[in-house]
């Protein structure tokens, strides 16, 4: 399996202090998570296309930009193209999921694909030949702080058995409520990306977090 990836999201970090705050965690993550939401995919909204390049260009750290937006169509292969080295897309959004991760791969990014705590694994299946990387939401997307839903990581043990049969490379990532007491169970389950939120930034010294973060997963790696 493929080494732990520790991905820490700014949304919950402070807005104002952004460089400061990305600062502190990066030497130690292996990529900053960058959620990009649109009030319309889901209700929440974060960082315009605009802040987002800005954030991309001063990022030591590559960017994973996490797209829960109305059109990932036309947008996903732009962040790619500004920079961004991976950019997942939600299946339950686009329009031609093949055909944009596609789009995202030529423009120079790792190219991933996300569902929804509703939305059935299964439909992922078909795409696996054409993504880097699966997103499991181990939250309903738009809203940092939720509990992780541990009845998700059976779709995580779904994904890692088909990439195994596969004998394929692809990155699985779960994202929401990841923290020291869950995310042992995600990497028992055949995670090996995994996005921290609030748990990095929410706590005093968001190094140190990360840091034991990537000791319990990589401890806790299904073989």
């Amino acid at each position: 399996m493929n080494s732990v990836r520790i991905c820490p999201s700014i949304l919950n970090a402070d807005k104002q202090k952004l460089a400061h705050e990305i600062s502190r965690i990066e030497n130690h993550a292996d990529w900053l998570h960058l959620d990009i939401m649109d009030g319309k995919f889901v209700p929440a909204t974060t960082f315009s296309f605009d802040e987002s390049i800005k954030i991309i260009a001063q990022s030591r750290l590559p960017v994973d930009s996490h797209l829960m937006i109305e059109d990932p169509d036309a947008q996903g292969p732009e962040f790619a193209l500004a920079g961004s080295k991976s950019v997942t897309v939600h299946l339950e959004a686009t329009q031609t999921p093949r055909e944009t991760l596609r789009k995202i791969r030529r423009h120079g990014a790792r190219a991933a694909l996300a569902i929804k705590p509703a939305t059935p694994v299964e439909a992922l299946f078909d795409y696996i030949d054409d993504v880097d990387m699966l997103l499991v939401m181990t939250v309903e997307p738009g809203k940092g702080g939720q509990p992780f839903m541990v009845d998700m990581l059976s779709k995580v043990r779904a994904l890692r058995a088909l990439v195994t049969e596969n004998q394929g490379s692809q990155w699985i990532q779960v994202d929401g409520g990841v923290s020291l007491e869950t995310i042992a169970k995600a990497a028992s389950a055949g995670a090996d990306t995994f996005v921290a939120g609030s748990a990095v930034y929410k706590s005093e010294n968001p190094g140190f977090i990360v840091d034991e973060l990537r000791t319990i997963a990589c401890a806790s790696l299904a073989h």
